[in-house]
């Protein structure tokens, strides 16, 4: 069965979409669209690196992702607004990744394999990469998921019952270094916080709790990878944002109900 690309593909989409679920729901909560966004940017710095040192696409990714959450913690209340922060920690990331890239003689790289995806080249070693990711993911948010939703709720409550706000902020941002590293391969770096928003918020107004809205944006990120799928195969269009693009009509629907049930 893994002998087919679409299947293999399929697989890694619900692979990705799995991991990006209950994290995208954190995403969402916690208003940290851009902070996703910078530290898929930052993942082409570690591609750069990964090549040069010749060691793994996922290791490379996912340091570099977590040195740029780190260094945005650490910078985060001295003198610069988070936004301002992210913006020149993710452009200057890229951009020096880009560059670095222009310096591998010898080396063949597919750049916009990494910045738009090339999930129709998943191979079997890929698959297995993504699926380990994704099953960390959800076992990292599971093992914090209430102590993650009290800190989100209020970092006064979260103190009160003995939880640490940036111990959980800590473990947010592991989870999400590891679903950039593990989703370049499928999406892209330039559509990894596409498929971390935008399920999570079609599935928002369709539920009433927490453990709700993260399983149905699971489902959503789950459709939205084999549906895109087959319309790429269909329309012959590009495999990864045909993915986004049924995520984005998933959500312009879920909108549209959410308006006419409050008429």
């Amino acid at each position: 069965m893994l002998d087919d690309f679409m299947t293999r593909a399929a697989l890694a989409g619900i692979g990705v979409a799995i991991a990006a679920a209950p994290l995208g729901s954190f995403v969402v909560w916690r208003r940290m669209a851009y902070f996703g966004d910078a530290t898929a940017h930052a993942a082409i710095l570690g591609v750069a690196l990964s090549l040069a040192l010749n060691v793994s696409i996922f290791a490379g990714a996912m340091t570099v992702a977590l040195v740029m959450a780190f260094l945005v913690t650490l910078l985060t209340g001295r003198g610069f607004a988070m936004d301002t922060l992210l913006g020149v920690l993710a452009h200057s990331a890229l951009a020096f990744g880009l560059v670095a890239v222009s310096f591998l003689s010898g080396v063949r790289i597919d750049l916009m394999a990494y910045l738009f995806g090339d999930i129709l080249s998943v191979s079997r070693v890929d698959l297995a990469v993504i699926w380990c990711g994704a099953l960390l993911v959800v076992g990292l948010i599971g093992w914090r998921w209430s102590a993650l939703l009290t800190s989100t709720l209020s970092e006064e409550l979260a103190y009160a019952g003995g939880i640490n706000p940036k111990r959980e902020q800590l473990i947010l941002t592991l989870a999400l270094a590891i679903t950039v590293a593990v989703a370049i391969k499928v999406v892209g770096v330039l559509l990894i916080a596409a498929m971390l928003i935008i399920p999570a918020a079609a599935a928002r107004p369709l539920c009433r709790t927490p453990e709700q809205m993260a399983v149905a944006a699971g489902i959503i990120g789950c459709g939205s990878a084999v549906v895109g799928l087959q319309a790429a195969y269909a329309l012959d269009t590009p495999a990864g944002p045909s993915i986004v693009c049924v995520a984005a009509v998933a959500f312009l629907l879920a909108s549209a109900f959410r308006t006419v049930r409050s008429t």
